[in-house]
This record gives structure tokens, sequence and C-alpha cells, in this order.
């Protein structure tokens, strides 16, 4: 072979591998490896919580850290304990659009992982990593307020705890959110955020006098959610047609829960940055919290009965039962404050119940024909409910392509409980309060109480 000839073959082997040989993604075993096959996965549904600073306890963003813990990462995707996240579709429940921002890994990505760590996790060549993770700003670009506590809060213990601070903005008229972001103090122990409304000014007499309470179930006041956070969150922005009403007078009720994992943190003071519209927007963003009846109401609506109930609904979780179930049911009226009630499309879909909560499911059943959507449609369920976890879920279409509730339809929410010594969740709660067997649960707002909640975003076309 000429010597001409032999270069331009070793040129030829050196950008094109032959059929049937490894690429350099791989081990010549076909492993994959760190930088070209994990680390994508990694920066993209891990590394928001697993990095320097952050609530995990330990970092991702190095292939050191990933190496350490391999076994792990495989053991924990996996089980779908990792990445953090309920929705997921069942043979009952499968929504007709995806998530946005989803986090999940597919079957495909979750056999790499596994493939990588059984492999002994090869680092591979460096230079096929992807680009570094930049830094995501938090700030929200044109924030027209910044709220905070009156005071920074210090968490400690074994037990999370979920503290409210009450927010005035100031409004002297009623004003459209359309972007907000959260800028976290500590977020070593923040776990998540909520921000409610309060028209009414009912959270200003629970404060005390640095502004803030205890809010284990929820505020305490009859608003919605406006505004939601949880690790790895960034600056939210509804679009220049869109608000959400923020009534003049109006506070606002942060509520972060923490986690201060046995230890006493250092001081936390989140804030919360608003941008609203310039005038009233097309779009109105309308934030509701669906569910909590303690009885059936004479329409058929609320609670509704189950087995074991006696004497109508009632809301009782027997000691030891497993799969017991509560649904809630609620039809949208034709009216609402004197006028005729829009049409109102999901635009995200949440839930909440406390710690011996297995399950919740939340559908919208459809009164009438016409509407060109299905008489039955499935929102979201959560199979697998882990109250450490909430979020609310946003769906990925456009205002017009949303699921819609019209009015008549109804909105069912079915949750699922484990009040028995299977149930981890239950043990732990057990534990913190030095008990040994469960009891009755009923509907309430502690941490031994139970609650079944949709958290609804609706989007509706302004009058």
């Amino acid at each position: 072979m000429s010597a001409r000839r032999a270069a331009l073959l070793l040129m030829i082997l050196a950008v094109a591998p032959l059929a049937g040989c490894s690429s350099a993604s791989e081990e010549a075993d076909g492993t994959p490896t760190f930088h070209a096959d994990i680390e994508p996965l990694l920066q993209r549904s891990c590394v928001g919580c697993h990095s320097p600073g952050g609530i995990a306890p330990f970092g991702l963003a190095s292939y050191e850290d990933a190496k350490r813990v391999a076994d792990l990462i495989a053991e924990v995707t996996r089980d779908r304990t990792m990445p953090p996240w309920g929705a997921f579709e069942t043979d009952e429940c499968t929504p007709r659009h995806g998530w946005k921002a989803d986090l999940r890994l597919s079957g495909e990505e979750i056999a790499r992982i596994e493939a990588w760590s059984a492999g002994g996790a090869p680092e591979g060549e460096r230079a096929l990593s992807p680009a570094p993770l930049a830094p995501a700003a938090d700030e929200l670009h044109g924030a027209e307020r910044e709220l905070g506590p009156m005071a920074p809060f210090v968490a400690s213990g074994e037990s999370d705890q979920f503290r409210c601070f009450v927010l005035d903005p100031k409004l002297s008229d009623t004003r459209y959110l359309n972007g907000w972001s959260f800028l976290v103090g500590n977020p070593k122990i923040v776990h998540h955020a909520l921000v409610f409304l309060d028209e009414r000014g009912e959270s200003e007499a629970l404060a005390g006098p640095d502004g803030s309470y205890e809010c284990f179930g929820g505020p305490r006041i009859e608003g919605g959610v406006v505004a939601a956070w949880a690790p790895g969150g960034r600056p939210f922005d509804a679009g220049p047609n869109v608000g959400a009403a923020i009534p003049a007078g109006s506070r606002l009720v942060m509520q972060l829960h923490y986690h201060p994992a046995g230890a006493t943190a250092a001081p936390d003071r989140t804030r919360f940055q608003m941008r609203f519209t310039p005038s009233r927007p097309d779009y109105e963003m309308l934030f509701a919290l669906v569910g909590n009846y303690a009885r059936q109401f004479a329409n058929g609506d609320g609670l509704q009965p189950g087995p074991g109930d006696e004497r109508g609904a009632s809301f009782r979780i027997p000691a030891g039962a497993h799969g017991h179930v509560e649904v809630m049911r609620y039809t949208l009226p034709a009216t609402m404050n004197g006028h005729p009630t829009p049409d109102l499309h999901v635009y995200g879909v949440g839930a909440h119940m406390h710690y011996i909560g297995t399950d919740v499911k939340i559908d919208i059943e459809r009164a009438g024909g016409g509407s060109g959507q299905e008489a039955e449609e499935c929102l979201l369920q959560i199979p697998s409910w882990d109250l450490t976890w909430q979020r609310l879920y946003q769906v990925d279409a456009e205002i017009d392509d949303l699921p819609r509730l019209s009015p008549s339809d109804a909105l069912k929410i079915r949750c699922t409980y484990d009040n028995s010594l299977d149930n981890p969740h239950l043990r732990t709660a057990l534990s913190e309060r030095h008990a040994t067997s469960p009891a009755d649960v009923f509907l309430g707002d502690t941490a031994f109480d139970e609650m079944c909640l949709a958290r609804m975003a609706f989007v509706y076309k302004a009058r």
C-alpha cells in the first residue's frame, strides 16, 4: 500500500467509524459514558436540585460527583423516585397533551443510566461533554414589585415546616399579574413555594408581629394559588395578553415549605417578584382550589357518598384502611358574580393531600355534546402521591387547544388513602408525634387531618 493511500485510509477511519464499531460516545464494549450519554440527562432533569447550594444532599454537576453515586442514580431513576415528578400516564388516565418543563426520563434514558452504572460508570471523553449548564436568571425581566417577609425565618428540627408570610403589593387599583419569580433566600431548605391571593385581607388576623404564621394544611383563607415554585423553577411569563387579576387592596400570602433535615438552618428571606400587564389583557387567568367539601350539596355536588358512610356523605378514613376513596365534585355554574360564566381553558392542574394520600385523579365530566371535547377527560393522575413534592403541572398546548370546562361541566377529584402502617409516609408522621398506631382521620387543616383538593389554573377570554 502506498504511503499516500495509507494516510488517506487513516483520515477516513479518524472521522467515520466502520459499521459495527463503537462510536466515540461509548466504550469499546458499548457501555454508555458520562460526558456523552449521562451528563445531558442530569443537566436536564437533576442538576436543578443537585447543585452547589441546592436542596439536594449532594451535587451531580461533575463526573466525580455522579460516579460516587452511580448505583443510587440507577436505582432511583429505575423506580421513578427521581426525578421528582408525580404526573404519570396510567391505564385509567392519559392526558391528551404533555406537560411543560417535564422532568421525566424515558424508558430508553433510564436503561442508558442503568447500563452506565452496571458498566462501571465510565467517564468517556471530556470533549464530548455538553456545554456547561449556564446559570438561569432568577430575576424577573421588567419586575414592578418585589415583596418579602418582614423578618428572616430560621427553620430547624426534624420535621418539615410550613410558614405563611403576608405580603402587601400596595395596589390602589386592579392589576393583572402576568409574570413572577421567586428569589429563594436559602435554597438548601426551601422545598417549594406557593403564593395565594387574599382579596379580603383575612391573613392579617392570622399573622403574628413578624407578619407570618404556621400553615401546614394551607393558608386558611379563601383565595386560590396565583404562583408556584419548585427547585429548578425559573421566572414565569404568562405572555403579553394573559394576566391574573389582583384587586386593589389585596394581600398575598406566600407559603414556604421548609425542609431543615434535623439542623438549624441559616436564615431564609425568600422574595417574590411581580410584573403586570400595562392594561387589561385579552385573556385572564383564574386560580382556584376545588374540593375539601365536608358534605354533599343539594345539587349533588360536594363530597360524594362512599362505602361505609352513615347518614349521608361523610369524610372519614378509618384506622388501618387500605385503598380508602373519597370523591369531590364541582359543577361550573351558568353565572358567576351576576355574569354569564365563560368557558375556562385548563392552563395548569395540581393536587393536594397530606401524609396518608396515595393516589389522586382529576377529571372533567362534560354535560352535553357539541363542544368538540370528550364527554369525560382525565386531566391529571398522580398514582404515587408524595406530600413533599408538589407542583402545578402546566399543560403544553396553545390556549385554543387546552382542555375546556364549560358551564354545567363538572370537575371530579378522586383521592385514595392508606391509613395503615404499610404506608411509609404515615409511619414517619406517627414517629414525629411519638405515636405507634393510626387513628381515624377526618377532613381538616392540621398535619394529621386530610385533604382532597384540585389546584386549578384557568385561562378565559376577558369580557
